[in-house]
């Protein structure tokens, strides 16, 4: 009898989930729109009746261990989630609890995102046989797991490894946070957007940024006219590398990983982001670590990557008992 898990990764426009085994195939797949339900008990009703139109399509036997969820600002150890911005439910919503109503002899467990893209580089991709690295997701915002003696650190309140909010700039860029000068305010799909019009207004040559305004300008974009060989978007990867290298310098004195792996939207320019990152990562660090930290591309980083590491945290936590 296979055994399978749900993997659900929630975001603020949709909520996609799916059922995956232990070697991380999936046997389907649906999606939630989550801005479609303000009123968070209509959203996990639709929820529930997506997940068991889902089971009824498996066509043969199975046992279902678990319910693995990502999420921002998700609380590990209680089961919430906790002011996320990007949310359309405000203050602290018991997940896991009301989510126990529907399903209540399976274990329920949740976290935040790019924890769970940690856990998932462990049990699925190339973190495997690794007690010790860290996991950075490059999207809208910054986040990053940081696994030690092969145990993800969530701290005292599960809200631990936050390298996005490491200040690298005081006074520096507004961010989202309240807070001025944050990592993510330099190193993410936003902050590469800013760093390419602080670019185009310090420099006079063409590029094919002049041609559109910040609101129509993506990341994507700039990646794509990196590998296209735009002077500006490869300066601005190179600005981006910097300030994600000595950002990395400073993380690998406190757990010393074996690897660090770059997740996500920003990760898809190659060498773009690689080469400054690491070169600037092996400047700004301490002569103990020096040319031991490998720097590597993450090994689920795909179409369902986040569904694959909400699910492993289910894997992760029969394995751990």
């Amino acid at each position: 009898m296979k055994q399978l898990a749900v993997g659900i990764d929630i975001g603020g426009t949709n909520s996609v989930f799916g059922l995956i085994d232990r070697e991380g195939n999936m046997y389907g797949e649906g999606v939630v729109q989550t801005k479609k339900f303000p009123d968070f008990d209509l959203y996990l009703e639709e929820l529930y009746i997506g997940i068991n139109s889902l089971l009824k399509t498996i066509d043969f036997e199975y046992e279902l261990m678990g319910i693995g969820i990502g999420a921002p600002n998700a609380n590990y150890y209680r089961g919430t989630i906790e002011n996320a911005a990007n949310l359309i439910w405000k203050g602290i919503i018991p997940f896991v609890e009301k989510m126990k109503r529907y399903f209540p002899n399976l274990p329920i467990i949740i976290t935040n995102d790019a924890n769970a893209a940690a856990i998932g580089e462990m049990v699925y991709g190339a973190a495997k046989g690794m007690k010790d690295f860290i996991v950075v997701t490059l999207g809208t915002g910054l986040g990053s797991g940081f696994v030690a003696n092969g145990q993800l650190i969530y701290g005292h309140d599960s809200f631990a490894g936050e390298l996005g909010h490491v200040i690298v700039n005081r006074g520096g860029r507004m961010c989202g946070c309240g807070r001025k000068g944050c990592l993510e305010t330099y190193v993410s799909a936003t902050g590469i957007k800013r760093t390419a019009f602080k670019l185009l207004a310090d420099h006079i040559e063409n590029s094919e940024f002049r041609n559109y305004s910040y609101n129509d300008l993506t990341a994507e974009m700039i990646t794509k006219a990196a590998l296209n060989g735009d002077p500006l978007a490869i300066e601005a990867y190179e600005y981006t590398g910097m300030m994600l290298g000595q950002a990395l310098a400073d993380a690998v004195t406190i757990t010393s990983p074996e690897a660090i792996f770059l997740f996500g939207g920003l990760a898809k320019a190659g060498k773009y982001i690689f080469e400054p990152t690491k070169k600037y990562m092996e400047m700004h660090m301490l002569s103990n670590f020096r040319n031991k930290v490998k720097l590597l591309p993450s090994g689920i980083d795909g179409k369902n990557a986040a569904v694959l590491g909400a699910s492993a945290l289910i894997w992760q936590e029969i394995e751990s008992n």
